[in-house]
């Protein structure tokens, strides 16, 4: 048996797979069992390398770190899908007044590194006498990246659709701004979840990059305390902790993209059901009459 791309595997193949996935999680096992001996003969899990987790000031300042992390993620989200959905539409445009500037946009800000951004906005510009705050700088610099990426996952969610939802909205009459804002580009927006949500999480992530402009986001008061000499510089304790934090929030946006994933695919169900039921309803009345 075949699939279009690869030979589906038989027996032997599968059992060799699962031979190789056991010796690859054993492997990951040891070598994670290795690091955390690693680390406790050396001393990185004493009571007094964590000492500071007792200190509410230090927690009020880990918290506080936290939501400014949530802070430039929640806005640069809201900022980057706002921005892709905008430029998505603007490259499938007929017109190349919009499409051609769109296109350069779109590809200039996907190829210039995130760090770059950031470093122009931030000490670049006040050069020129434009002077931004580090918050301004972390989510201007988050949304023109993530929102390019995300125009060509919105672009390439559209273009998936099928030929028939255009040419139904034009024969009721719609422009082509209507047909792209109300018919395609939420169907777009469904089919493209699970990308969406990840780039998300890429967006997440990237909001450590602050630290390095200054920007008193989570990592940032992190590598201060790390280097605390008051607490034996617990860096490493103090990694595992934000990463904990980091990764907690990750699994949240994954699981709020299944649950949503999960809760479309039941509501189109239900939607195709009713249909089908009035289909029939129909059939009955009119063999009645």
């Amino acid at each position: 048996m075949t699939s279009v791309l690869f030979d589906v595997p038989g027996p032997k193949a599968r059992t060799r797979h699962r031979a190789m996935a056991v010796v690859g999680t054993l492997g990951l096992l040891a070598l994670i069992a290795f690091v955390l001996y690693r680390f406790y003969d050396s001393g990185q899990f004493t009571a007094k390398k964590w000492e500071w987790l007792q200190y509410e000031a230090i927690q009020i300042g880990l918290l506080e770190g936290y939501l400014a992390t949530l802070q430039a993620f929640a806005v640069a989200a809201v900022g980057a899908l706002l921005f892709g959905a905008v430029f998505a539409t603007a490259r499938l445009s007929d017109h190349k007044f919009f499409s051609a500037p769109a296109t350069a946009i779109v590809e200039f800000f996907r190829a210039v590194p995130l760090l770059i951004m950031m470093f122009l906005l931030y000490f670049g510009f006040p050069t020129i006498g434009v002077k931004m705050t580090p918050f301004v700088v972390v989510v201007i610099s988050l949304i023109l990246y993530n929102g390019s990426v995300l125009a060509e996952v919105f672009r390439a969610g559209i273009l998936s659709l099928p030929r028939g939802q255009s040419e139904a909205a034009y024969a009721l009459g719609m422009r082509k701004t209507q047909v792209m804002v109300l018919v395609l580009l939420p169907q777009a927006l469904r089919a493209m979840l699970p990308t969406i949500i990840s780039q998300l999480v890429v967006l997440l992530k990237d909001t450590a990059l602050g630290f390095i402009i200054t920007y008193e986001e989570l990592l940032y008061y992190a590598k201060n305390l790390g280097g605390s000499l008051e607490f034996s510089r617990p860096f490493v304790p103090v990694t595992i902790v934000v990463a904990v934090m980091y990764i907690a929030t990750c699994l949240l946006l994954t699981w709020l993209a299944t649950y949503l994933e999960k809760r479309n695919r039941r509501s189109s169900k239900v939607a195709h059901i009713d249909t089908k039921k009035a289909e029939e309803t129909v059939l009955v009345g009119d063999s009645t009459i």
